[in-house]
């Protein structure tokens, strides 16, 4: 059988990743050749849920970055060792709200934590999982918050509630490793509607799945 193809998706808080990557999902069910799996970080197995716990309610100072990369690594190798590698290695397309990227970004460009100590975390936990394709959903993080802001009740707002140059350090991040990455980012304008969005993600990536179903 055939290895898997691994898509993550990424950007900051609001720009509609739960909602594209649901669309997502029910355009490969009828476009790769085996099935889909449905993931998210943190959490995505039940230990990894639970860590998600940890991380993204309370206090916004409750963690400091180099803890929340630990956490947030724990999280993602048990979500890999028990959901993602084992579907990739079946055949299985899998589809990530955020991976190692985020970290990156969150905790390495603006949090601080040595790139060396992220890229050492990821080497030596992750089992050798990388992305195929990696799709950014860039939107202006003032239209992101004010999306979040009308969720409602959620109490998984620790990292909305860090400020909104935190969260312009976040999109600048972002726009950087897509740009020194062109080859595994696709970086869609996440400002327009919903189905606009999801076309543009699909014109984008149908190539992409052709070659790797052809391959």
């Amino acid at each position: 059988m055939s290895r898997g193809l691994f898509i993550t998706l990424e950007g900051g808080d609001g720009c509609g990743k739960s909602s594209q990557i649901l669309l997502l999902r029910n355009w490969l069910e009828q476009n790769w050749h085996g099935k889909v799996c449905l993931t998210r970080e943190p959490g995505g197995t039940i230990g990894a849920e639970e860590i998600r716990r940890l991380l993204v309610t309370g206090a916004e100072n409750r963690w400091d970055a180099l803890t929340e990369a630990l956490l947030m690594t724990s999280a993602r190798r048990d979500n890999v060792v028990r959901l993602i590698k084992p579907a990739l290695e079946a055949g299985e397309a899998v589809l990530s709200d955020r991976f190692f990227d985020s970290t990156a970004v969150y905790q390495g460009f603006v949090g601080g934590v040595d790139a060396e100590i992220v890229a050492f975390l990821n080497a030596r936990c992750l089992e050798g999982v990388v992305p195929d394709i990696t799709i950014l959903l860039d939107l202006d993080p003032k239209i992101g918050l004010a999306r979040v802001a009308g969720r409602g009740d959620s109490d998984e707002l620790r990292f909305e509630e860090k400020g909104i140059a935190f969260h312009e350090k976040l999109r600048e991040a972002y726009l950087k490793l897509a740009a020194a990455e062109p080859e595994r980012f696709i970086t869609i304008d996440a400002s327009q509607d919903e189905n606009a969005v999801h076309q543009e993600i699909i014109t984008a990536l149908k190539p992409r799945i052709d070659s790797a179903l052809a391959s």
